[in-house]
């Protein structure tokens, strides 16, 4: 077995049971305990499984703070080419995420715009401007300001949307959208579906990694606004499955 298969695999169990232990992965793949600690470092380097004594476990979410912090150059100019896709009357669902923070900071004065979100961060912007705002009530996850859940999920249904823009944890070499949160994946899976258009907005660094809960596919967005270079293999899938890219 290849080194990178080796590695998607123990990515899998790890997602799968939400710990490893180094001689568990061992024996699974009939390898060293030196090999499977050099894999565990190279899959956190990446992103991809936090290390812990004796092991692994699956990735967690990263605190709102430190996402604000994190490409934020890139996050400015997917926002900018955001906000020329919303019009005057439109309602839109921003989900919560520190890029869609930088397209609420851009629409927010927009004439005659509604905007909805389950985002903490995004409602204190949008309540400073002059657009209508809807804020879906449910549980709040501290760390990152968003809000989930049966309660959550249940708001949004009810409504339809001109235009949502919704981020993602990862993106898979697939390119499947991914979470580490269940709840996440199933209100952004329904939410995408109430939006006349729907745009995915991910910087470069969401790319190749894996998290723990797959929401869709890049295909089941009307565009995707992103500044990544695609590789080859992934420009085949593009092509493949019809999907749109935006590139800023």
């Amino acid at each position: 077995m290849l080194a990178a298969e080796r590695q998607t695999r123990i990515t899998e169990l790890i997602e799968a049971k939400g710990s490893v232990q180094v001689e568990e992965l061992a024996r699974e793949l009939k390898v060293s305990t030196m090999t499977i600690r050099r894999d565990l470092v190279k899959l956190e380097e990446s992103g991809r499984i936090e290390r812990c004594h004796g092991g692994a476990v699956a990735k967690q979410e990263v605190s709102y703070e430190d996402k604000q912090v994190q490409n934020q150059r890139e996050k400015n100019k997917i926002a900018d080419r955001c906000a020329g896709l919303v019009s005057p009357g439109d309602t839109v669902f921003l989900d919560a995420g520190t890029t869609t923070y930088e397209i609420a900071k851009r629409i927010c004065n927009i004439q005659g715009i509604t905007i909805v979100t389950n985002d903490l961060e995004i409602a204190q912007i949008v309540k400073q401007g002059g657009a209508e705002l809807f804020v879906c009530g449910g549980w709040v996850q501290k760390s990152t300001g968003s809000m989930l859940g049966y309660y959550a999920t249940g708001f949004l249904l009810d409504f339809r949307f001109d235009a949502g823009f919704f981020g993602a944890a990862s993106i898979s070499d697939k390119l499947e959208v991914m979470t580490p949160t269940v709840d996440k994946a199933f209100l952004k899976r329904e939410t995408a579906l109430r939006c006349e258009k729907s745009y995915l907005v991910v910087d470069n660094s969401k790319f190749g990694r894996q998290s723990m809960v797959k929401i869709n596919g890049l295909r089941d967005y009307t565009a995707v606004v992103t500044d990544r270079d695609f590789t080859s293999k992934e420009r085949e899938i593009i092509i493949r499955d019809k999907i749109r890219i935006i590139e800023i």
